[in-house]
C-alpha cells in the first residue's frame, strides 16, 4: 500500500527486454536503503525489486503491466515518480493507493497559471472507472485532487513544489499518464453497476 505521496526521482539507466518482460535499471537517492523483494511504486506501478548494485536497482514488468500503463515508454534517461511502500506507523498524507493501475490517460492541456499549472487528462470511460469533484486521483503515482470532473476527463492543480518534484514538469499534451482511481469510488461503482 500507498500514500501517492513521492519521495523522489528517479532515471532510467538501462531498459532491457527479455521474452515479454522489460528490466528496468534505474537509479535514485533511494538505492542504498532498498533491498531484494521491496515493493517501490514506479510512476505508480508497484513493481518488485529483483536486483540491487551499490548505484542501482532493478525491477521487472511483465507484459499485462506493460499493456496497461506508460512503463512502456520508458528509456534510458528517463525520469520516474518513486515511493516506497506505506510503513504502518506512518501518516497518511496522501490518499490509499495499491499501486495497482486502472488504465492510462492522456494530457489534453497544461496551462501555466500564475504560481501553479492545470493539468487535464482525458480517458476512456468505458472500462467503467470515475472521478467525482474534489475526489481522490493518481496521476503517474501522484496523489491529487480532482477539478471540473467529466465522464471521460479530469484536471487537477498543481503547486511548485509537486511540479518540481515529480515528473509532472515533463509531462505534454499528447503524453501518456498512469490512472489509479480512488478505491472507495471503484467499490462504490462497482456496486451499483450490479
Amino acid at each position: 500500500m500507498f500514500t501517492g505521496i513521492i519521495e523522489t526521482l528517479g532515471t532510467v539507466e538501462a531498459v532491457e527486454r527479455e521474452q515479454d518482460n522489460i528490466h528496468y535499471t534505474i537509479s535514485a537517492a533511494l538505492t542504498n536503503e532498498l533491498k531484494i523483494d521491496q515493493s517501490v511504486a514506479h510512476n505508480g506501478v508497484c513493481l518488485t525489486v529483483v536486483g540491487l548494485t551499490e548505484n542501482t536497482y532493478m525491477v521487472t514488468a511483465i507484459q499485462e503491466t506493460l499493456d496497461k500503463t506508460n512503463l512502456q515508454h520508458l528509456k534510458p534517461g528517463s525520469k520516474v515518480n518513486l515511493e516506497r511502500c506505506m510503513q504502518m506507523n506512518g501518516r497518511l498524507d496522501g490518499h490509499i493507493v495499491q499501486g495497482h493501475v486502472d488504465q492510462t490517460a492522456i494530457c489534453v492541456r497544461r496551462e501555466a497559471l500564475e504560481g501553479s499549472w492545470e493539468y487535464r487528462f482525458q480517458y476512456d470511460s468505458t472500462i467503467g472507472n470515475v472521478t467525482v469533484e474534489k475526489g481522490s486521483i493518481c496521476v503517474n503515482g501522484i496523489s491529487l485532487t480532482v477539478v471540473n470532473s467529466a465522464d471521460d476527463a479530469f484536471s487537477v492543480f498543481i503547486i511548485p513544489y509537486t511540479y518540481e518534484h515529480t515528473n509532472l514538469h515533463e509531462v505534454s499534451v499528447g503524453d501518456t499518464v498512469n490512472l489509479e482511481f480512488d478505491i472507495i469510488g471503484k467499490y462504490v461503482a462497482r456496486l451499483t453497476r450490479k
